[in-house]
């Protein structure tokens, strides 16, 4: 993190922002993100996050998968297919740098899958905060495209493991606006005792 930021500066000014430059990002700058979503809590610690780095032509992995899958029992053909495929694979080059990240979960006895999912949620968002911190703007995309069985053959996962985001990273074209959010109040109970009416 920028020893100029603070923590609390860091989560209260991070925002999803998907219009960035075609720069590239540093490596350093991407290691530095990548240490960050590995050390995330885990359960039992399995560490059940994957991290899959897409720059220049190697974007071309998801641009092939988003094609594959908007064609997947449509009914176009010819050029009409061809524009389909072109418009879909465009949604890989909209960053710099791409990172797919997955879960895969411990085999262990004790170790429930939700769990496991909590933790890559978790890698996830201490990648957000450190590419914010970086200079960096962000956003995490999901959507039913993400959790096709082709978007995981592009990665080459197994049927137990499960594609949870893919982070847009790029240095961002406009500047970075306040955010809002309803007071921590409205959302929170406090409990300090128990009563008979509880058990």
């Amino acid at each position: 993190m920028s020893t100029s930021m603070t923590l609390a500066e860091a989560i209260r000014a991070r925002r999803s922002i998907g219009k960035v430059q075609d720069t590239p990002v540093d490596k350093n700058i991407i290691e530095t993100i990548l240490e960050a979503g590995n050390w995330a809590p885990s359960h039992h610690c399995t560490e059940p996050w994957r991290f899959f780095v897409m720059t220049g032509h190697g974007r071309k992995v998801l641009a092939e998968a988003y094609a594959d899958i908007a064609c997947e029992g449509s009914d176009a053909a010819g050029d009409e297919l061809e524009a389909l495929r072109a418009k879909q694979g465009l949604k890989a080059y909209r960053a710099p740098l791409i990172i797919a990240v997955a879960v895969t979960p411990s085999e262990a006895a004790n170790v429930n899958r939700r769990e496991e999912l909590a933790a890559a949620h978790a890698a996830i968002q201490n990648m957000l905060l450190a590419a914010h911190a970086s200079g960096l703007a962000s956003i995490w995309r999901s959507g039913d495209p993400m959790y096709h069985p082709r978007m995981k053959s592009a990665f080459g996962l197994g049927d137990e493991s499960e594609m949870v985001a893919l982070i847009y990273l790029g240095y961002p074209v406009n500047p970075v606006h306040p955010g809002k959010r309803g007071s921590f109040e409205d959302k929170t109970v406090w409990i300090s005792e128990f009563s008979a009416a509880q058990a």
